[in-house]
Parts: C-alpha cells; structure tokens; sequence
C-alpha cells in the first residue's frame, strides 16, 4: 500500500519535468511563456519520456517574483491564458498520460493580495493582521534582527506607524501567520478547488519556513552579516502538524496524489522527518544537488539519501537543477571559483561565479544524469537541462528581474541566467519561444542548443536523456526494488559504481579512463557514445 492508501503509487520512480511556465513557449507573441505554449509543446515531454510535469506558479500576481506572490489562489492568470487554458492543458497532458502537479506558495502571498490590502487597512491588533505577522518595532528598528533570503532585512515598516510585517523573502511577499485558523482554513480551501480540479499533486514552495517561533527572538546570524540557517524561522516543530493535516486531506480524496515540499534544512536527517508515513510523500533531496563533483562527495551524499530516507517508507526525490540555482553544466564545469560578494554559503555552492570549462561541465552533466537515473527514487528534471543548456551569466543589468539582484544591489546576480526562455528551433531572434521579444533576452548561441536540431544529433544532449529515460523505463519492473550495492575498484578513489540487479552503473568522476571488469555486463549506454573504456568525466550503463 502507498502512504496515501493506494497500491503501487506512480511517483515513487516517477520522472516530473519542471515547466518554468513563462520561459517554456509562447503561443501570443507577447513573450511571455503561456498554457497554451505548453499544451502545445506537451509532445516535447512525450518524446523525452517524463511521466509528468510540475508547473511553476501560474496564479493571478503581479509578478515582483514571478509568480512567488500570488495575489489569488483560485485563479489562474489572465496572460497566461486563465483557467480556460488550464484546464485545456490539463485534459491534454492526461489524455497524453502525463501527470500534472501545481505549485502552492503558502509562506507568503502577495502584497497585492486582497487580504494583505485590508490587513494595511485595519488597525494593529484587527482580526484582519492576525492573518499576517505584525509586530512593533523597537523604535525606530524592526521588531527583530532577522534577514530576508533575499538580502536585507525581513522586516517592512507600515508607513509611519510602530508596527511592521514580517516577510521571509520581499517586502511584496509578506508571511502568512499560520497559527491563524484564517489561514489554516483557506489553505484547505485551496488544496481541494486544484484536487476537485483533477491535478495529480502539489509542489509545497519552501514547505519548511510556514511557522515562525511565537516569541520572534533575535538571531545570532554571523557578524559578517551572511546568509545562515535561522532555526526561529524555519523547521519549527508546528509546521509538522500543517503537513499532516493535508497528508490526510489528499488522501481523502481515494486517488494516487502526491505533495513534494520544497524543503532546505541542515540535515538529511531533518529532511527524512518531513516524511514520516503520515506527512510528506516527496521532499526534494537537495544534498545531492549541493556536492560538489567528487566521487566521495557524490557517494557519501547517495548512500545518506538512501539509507535515511528509505528508513521512513519513502523514496528519495532526486534533482540535479531547479529554477533556483545555476544550470548543471555551469555548476559542473566551474572551474575557478571567484566567489560572489556577498558572504551568502548557498549562493557561493550553487549560483557561483568564476572561470567556467564549458566542455568539462557538459560532459560532468551528462554524467551525472546517468548516475542519478540509476538509483532507485524519482527524479525531477528542469526545463532545458535535456538540452544541456549552460547557464546565461552575461545578461545586462537592464534586463534582469530577479529581487536577489536588486536586494543584494547587484552583487548577486540571482536566478534570472536559469530562467532565460528555451530554444525550440535555430532561428533569431527567439528561436521558435515566441513571435514577439522574449521577456529575457535569449543569447545568440541559444540557436546551438535548439530542440529541433537535437533531435537530429545521435550524441546531443537529449537525445541522450530520452535513451536514458527510455532504457531506465524498461528496466523499471525487473529492477523493482533491487537495493543499491557499492562496487569498489582499486587504487581508483575517483570511481563511484554500483549495481542494481542487471545493471551496474560506472561513473569516473577524474580525468582517467576506466574499462569495466566483463563480469560487470556489456555497455548499454554511454554519457559519451562508443566511448569504451569510460572516459574520465563520464558515466556509463553496463547490463549483464
């Protein structure tokens, strides 16, 4: 039985392709990505062989982040093409046997929201602000010392009163009070109109931060000002409670739903908490995302995934990309670190800057995807990593978006070199995403990792995923629940294998090629193809 009720549930082994919405395809000419885009490119996702896709938030916002301040929960936004087209989408992924998981942002709405416009109206201490976390300020000083994710303080004065609100990210996304029963109550709301709707799961957007400490104390944050865990914001003990209530409202409904959190604290052992058999079916396994490219680090970061989040009854969720951090190949193939300016660990580990070896970053990449697609769990893929995409780290200052930028005042160039729309086809200057500018400039060289050409290219980047995909899919029920079993090579510390039932998969994480033992099977799949021995940087499928 699944931790839902349902035998046999189609998320643990799952692969969900992540639509960023607004960078996937337009289908207006406005250049902003739409559902109506994506409806149309859902044979993209047939061919590469995900078995469903999460969208990005497509709710009514007036978009300071891009969706991450919703200003309504029931309603889908009007330039994306509003409930109509989602609908329409919807019925077409089903009928093309895609699932369909939303986004839910329930740390914070928008400023814009009609809540948060009459909680500004009401008077300190109304039932309208209850809904918010308002406090006095010390003074002239914000209520506590506590920072915003996204530089700055996390706190917002209202005009010129004593009383100032709380918000985890910008001062338009300000936190809900989730001791509330408002807000309680609402979310349940909001849950059951997308399940009645008929998605197939909820993505929960930083699913860790929604309780806040009762008290609001000060954190001892470094004095050097970094970014740090603050345990009085996030991993609070009652934010547990809010997972099992909707744990059991999903399962009500008697059909196969998973809810995957978003989920960053300091341990895997934190993070297995979170799915508990009564809580959270998925939980990102961002550890994995986070290691640098070493064998140790790669094995260490696998063998904690597996050992600790199995023991709950779960599967590990693993990702190497997201719409957060720099793309896997730029990630991959820095090479020469010059640090960020801003003291911040996760910015420095994941959207880092410096010298970058494009070739070597591709080919890591591409070895990684095997690796991953290897172990036993569910794997989420972001939009353009099939395409080998490096990150666009030039785009003018003009151009960018994204509030870490503006917040850091530009020392952080945030998220928007991720986000920059795909490339369909070869031709400028949109390449096939819309008939009209897109809404971040695309590079020139985007034309070289077009969809259409790759198709056509035997060693491309996707044509390599949808092999992958395609093979791992038709291992799938001999392979079952085979337990992963570590294969050491001697005198080679830069190798990390394993076996799983008939496949065993090889990944040389140095610059010296390997030759696989025979007993080990024959090469069905390369990260480079022919290539035998396996090259250094590379990975490889060998099934008995």
């Amino acid at each position: 039985m699944s931790r839902l009720g349902i035998t046999a549930p189609w998320w643990r082994d799952a692969i969900i392709y992540q639509v960023y919405l607004r960078s996937f395809a337009d289908s207006d000419g406005d250049g902003v990505g739409d559902l109506d885009g994506l409806r149309s490119r859902l044979s993209h996702l047939v061919r590469l062989g995900v078995d469903g896709l999460w969208i990005n938030p497509c709710y009514p916002s007036p978009g300071v982040d891009h969706g991450y301040d919703v200003a309504d929960y029931l309603d889908i936004d009007a330039r994306y093409g509003g409930l109509p087209a989602f609908d329409d989408m919807l019925a077409a992924a089903h009928e093309s046997g895609l699932r369909v998981l939303m986004d839910l942002v329930p740390n914070h709405c928008s400023s814009a929201h009609p809540w948060f416009v009459a909680a500004l109206a009401a008077q300190a201490g109304s039932p309208e602000r209850e809904r918010f976390v308002f406090r006095t300020g010390r003074g002239d000083q914000p209520p506590n010392n506590w920072r915003s994710v996204f530089g700055g303080p996390a706190w917002t004065r209202v005009g010129d009163t004593d009383q100032w609100y709380l918000h985890s990210f910008d001062p338009a996304q300000p936190d809900f009070n989730w001791r509330c029963p408002d807000v309680v109550e609402h979310f349940d709301k909001v849950l059951r109109f997308w399940f009645d709707r008929g998605v197939d799961g909820i993505r929960i957007d930083v699913a860790h931060m929604m309780v806040k400490h009762p008290d609001l104390p000060d954190w001892a944050f470094p004095a050097d000002g970094s970014a740090s865990y603050n345990e009085y914001a996030q991993n609070r003990p009652e934010v547990h409670d809010i997972l099992r209530r909707w744990h059991y409202l999903a399962a009500s409904y008697g059909r196969d739903l998973t809810l995957v959190g978003e989920i960053w604290v300091p341990t895997v052992t934190d993070l297995a908490q979170y799915l508990r058999p009564d809580e959270l079916t998925q939980a990102f396994y961002f550890d994995l995302l986070k290691c640098r490219w070493s064998a140790a680090a790669f094995g260490a970061s696998v063998e904690r995934g597996l050992a600790t989040i199995a023991a709950t009854g779960a599967s590990v969720t693993w990702t190497l990309a997201n719409h957060d951090v720099h793309r896997s190949v730029t990630r991959y193939g820095l090479v020469r670190p010059s640090g960020i300016g801003t003291n911040d660990p996760f910015a420095d580990e994941l959207r880092g800057r410096g010298e970058i070896d494009l070739a070597l970053g591709t080919a890591r990449a591409r070895a990684a995807l095997l690796l991953v697609l290897g172990l036993p769990g569910s794997v989420y893929l972001y939009q353009g990593e099939e395409l080998g995409l490096p990150e666009v780290l030039d785009l003018p200052d003009e151009a960018r978006q994204d509030p870490i930028f503006f917040r850091s005042g530009g020392a952080e160039h945030g998220r928007d070199g991720c986000r920059v729309p795909l490339p369909w086809d070869a031709s400028a200057p949109t390449f096939g995403f819309s008939t009209g500018p897109s809404w971040l400039p695309q590079p020139e060289w985007f034309g070289e990792y077009a969809v259409e050409a790759q198709w056509d290219q035997p060693s491309s980047s996707l044509v390599l995923h949808a092999a992958a995909l395609s093979l791992r899919r038709s291992l799938l029920p001999a392979l079952g629940a085979a337990p992963v079993e570590w294969l050491t090579v001697e005198g080679r510390d830069d190798i990390l294998a394993y076996r799983r039932g008939r496949l065993t998969v090889v990944t040389v994480f140095g610059d010296e090629p390997f030759m696989p033992p025979a007993s080990w099977g024959d090469v069905a799949l390369a990260s480079t193809p022919g290539a035998v021995p396996v090259p250094g940087n590379g990975s490889a499928w060998l099934l008995t």
